[in-house]
């Protein structure tokens, strides 16, 4: 089993059990994969600093720190987002199997360890954590930078660059940021609304796009950069004001006259004002066709 780019799949095994970490070691080794062994849950925190592994074998019950709590300490971790955690356990009741998914967990194998049935699973879960980080990298590729909240304005996961922005989760300037996203959750904005990210070094903002299954918060990470070289693009093409310009820009978008109104903090009025210039510079006679000019020289851009 190897990853699409050949290089060798990468196990970090949990447990502190010798006997049962030589025999899982040798069934991954055999297998082609290389194995990080972590005796306790604090060695596996320390190891996830410095290397992402492509999935994880935890053992539930270890002393010290539990298998289910060094889950969630592993998945507070955006770079984790996508690597499946299967737990490893003699015990097979219900309530240690709903701890392990509540934790994070993707799957439940009990002890002894069936090798040939351990690597079919995990065979399973590394194509759909690719399938993941394959289409998180292309969201990026295109410009999007999403990421999800949960209401407490914990952060569920997010696009690559995304993960390269914002500070990590133990950073007291996440915390700063966490706190501020879910207080503007809970006021419940509108799609489009954009709120600004002070705690960021450079000035950042995130866009409100929609609530996913009624517990996800999909936002858009916006940095100065990709907007003002959008509406700059804009400007000099069409001829437009500052404003102008950054109305064409989301109408380009999608949003509607009133949802760009908060969007830009002006009155729906205004926006109709801007929008009559737009039309008359652009030659056109409606948004859409307005719409279309935009997003035709965005694209080439």
């Amino acid at each position: 089993m190897k990853l699409d780019d050949d290089r060798k799949t990468v196990v970090m095994v949990v447990d502190d059990a010798i006997d049962s970490i030589r025999m899982i070691r040798d069934a991954l080794e055999e297998a082609s994969m290389t194995v990080l062994i972590a005796l306790e849950g604090n060695q596996a925190l320390t190891i996830s600093q410095n290397i992402t592994p492509d999935v994880v074998l935890m053992d539930a019950l270890m002393p010290h720190m539990d298998g289910f709590e060094t889950c969630r300490r592993l998945k507070e971790n955006p770079a984790f987002a996508d690597i499946p955690i299967i737990f490893m356990t003699g015990l097979s009741d219900t309530e240690h199997v709903v701890m392990g998914l509540k934790a994070g967990g993707v799957d439940y194998v009990t002890k002894p360890i069936n090798t040939a049935e351990l690597l079919a699973r995990m065979d399973v879960h590394l194509a759909n954590a690719r399938m993941s980080r394959s289409a998180r990298n292309a969201l990026d590729s295109t410009g999007q930078n999403l990421f999800a909240i949960d209401h407490d304005g914990n952060l569920l996961w997010s696009t690559p660059q995304v993960c390269e922005r914002l500070p990590d989760t133990s950073h007291p300037d996440f915390q700063t940021i966490r706190t501020g996203l879910a207080e503007w959750i809970s006021r419940n904005p509108e799609p489009g609304h954009v709120m600004p990210l002070q705690a960021l070094n450079i000035q950042h903002s995130v866009e409100y796009l929609t609530l996913v299954d009624g517990r996800e918060y999909l936002l858009r990470l916006k940095t100065p950069q990709s907007q003002s070289s959008a509406t700059a693009a804009l400007r000099e093409r069409f001829q437009l004001t500052l404003r102008e310009s950054d109305v064409l820009l989301w109408i380009a978008n999608g949003k509607t006259n009133r949802e760009i109104a908060q969007i830009l903090d002006m009155s729906p009025r205004t926006v109709n004002k801007h929008l009559e210039q737009v039309f008359r510079k652009l030659g056109v006679e409606n948004r859409t066709s307005a719409a279309a000019s935009a997003i035709r020289l965005l694209a080439a851009q």
